[in-house]
């Protein structure tokens, strides 16, 4: 019997379509030990087998709207970025907003961690306001990493798992170079905005009104 088939209420079923329904049914990425769990002692796939049929499942969805993606926390199915306007029509509630202030903290410190929220505020060159940090916190892109060994001992900040998996990423190493995105000073609108086009946080939806406070989110 070949090893990509399990035997499963007296007939064959392809391992790929065992992980194909795995990953409809989880809410959440699983990861290669995740799947491996599923199967039997007896029946269980090695490594090198569940990433060969991870591999052709995704190929088979090459002309499909949904892609299989490999995220930080480990393989999902997800729609295609081109069909997200139509999906979106379906969602009853509306994505969050967040202002140009909480996208630049946050893009300063995805390529400047570990970062204090003293560095934020001398690239940002205004105070960075508690709302920001406790939203950024709240929705786990990022966590408290240490303190920094000076007077105060600020909080150090920096990237979760969770947004690898929320923006789409394997690992930082993903995010495109400091050299592509010219700019972590922000010296003026445009500058910011051709910095924040860069970031892949496209995702977000940015807030209409203008920062007329350090408090917006």
């Amino acid at each position: 019997m070949s090893k990509s088939h399990r035997e499963f209420r007296g007939g064959l079923v392809d391992s790929k379509t065992i992980l194909e329904a795995l990953l409809f049914s989880a809410d959440r990425p699983l990861s290669v030990a995740n799947l491996q769990s599923c199967f039997a002692d007896s029946a269980r796939p090695e490594k090198g087998e569940i990433r060969a049929a991870l591999k052709a499942l995704s190929a088979d969805y090459e002309d499909r709207s949904l892609e299989l993606t490999e995220v930080a926390s480990g393989f999902r199915f997800q729609v295609r970025q081109e069909y997200s306007l139509w999906v979106a029509k379906l969602l009853e509630d509306k994505p969050p907003r967040y202002s140009r202030a909480l996208l630049e903290t946050l893009a300063i410190i995805v390529y400047r961690q570990p970062a204090t929220r003293g560095t934020i505020e001398e690239i940002r060159g205004v105070s960075v306001s508690s709302t920001i940090i406790r939203t950024l916190l709240d929705r786990g892109w990022i966590k408290v990493v240490g303190h920094k060994e000076v007077p105060g001992r600020p909080a150090l900040f920096a990237t979760t798992r969770q947004f690898l998996d929320d923006f789409n990423l394997r690992t930082l190493d993903s995010l495109p170079s400091l050299s592509e995105i010219q700019a972590m000073g922000f010296e003026s609108d445009s500058d910011t905005e051709q910095a924040l086009e860069r970031v892949p946080l496209q995702g977000l939806e940015l807030a209409e009104e203008s920062e007329e406070t350090n408090d917006n989110i």
